[in-house]
């Protein structure tokens, strides 16, 4: 973990020997800088539980949440040119670029991985570790994660989260507003007065909602975190 002024703000560097257990200690040692405006910052391979702890801890101190900014990628070197160069004829038409609505390819990593716009209905996105939206998951769309799912709009999509079996997963939004969601091995489905009264709320406020397992049953309830 790392805090640097910025302009406007502060950035919080959440780097990947980071836990939630050591940000929550870490941070509470320094409250008082949080209640300004926080840019957080992940590692390529950051824990969601860290990231859980410094939403929290930035509510605690009256602080303000800025963006959150997910690992850089580098492109891949290009290919060594062959000595002689295909002509236009014989070059095939480059696909058409993906739409946001379409699902990318499973990735084989168990690295948080930050998608970085809302999800539209017609996608399905497949993560080995955790994953963090920022935006809203729409009605129709999919996530399915090895790990954690932090939404940071309203999620109104399915997921599942601790897919490979992690009784531990949570599901976090502004707020929990989905027809269905699965933690583990568990569903809980919402009825549609339930819907409705978590769409009343979503247009009247967002209130941060975290879904975790308890004993065996999905429990979904208000997120405020506790001032120290």
């Amino acid at each position: 973990m790392k805090l640097r002024g910025a302009l406007g703000g502060l950035n919080l560097l959440i780097e990947a020997s980071d836990t939630q257990e050591t940000l929550e200690t870490g941070l509470r040692e320094r409250q008082e800088l949080l209640s300004q405006r926080v840019t957080i910052e992940l590692a390529a391979d950051a824990d969601a539980g860290a990231l859980q702890a410094a939403f929290a801890a930035v509510q605690a101190a009256g602080g303000e949440l800025g963006r959150v900014r997910g690992p850089r990628q580098t492109a891949a070197p290009a290919p060594a040119p062959t000595a002689a160069a295909p002509s236009p004829s014989d070059v095939p038409a480059a696909p058409p670029p993906m739409q946001r609505s379409e699902a990318p390819p499973t990735l084989d990593s168990s690295q948080t991985v930050v998608v970085h716009h809302g999800l539209r209905a017609g996608f399905r996105g497949e993560y080995r570790g955790s994953v963090v939206v920022l935006g809203d998951v729409n009605p129709g769309a999919e996530l399915v994660a090895g790990g954690d799912i932090i939404v940071l709009g309203a999620l109104r999509g399915v997921v599942h989260a601790g897919a490979e079996g992690r009784s531990d997963a949570i599901v976090y939004a502004r707020p929990i507003a989905s027809a269905q969601i699965r933690i583990a091995g568990a569903v809980a489905r919402s009825a549609e007065d339930n819907m409705l009264e978590s769409m009343k709320r979503m247009q009247e406020k967002a209130e941060a909602e975290l879904a975790r397992l308890q004993d065996g049953v999905i429990q979904i309830e208000s997120y405020h975190p506790q001032r120290s």
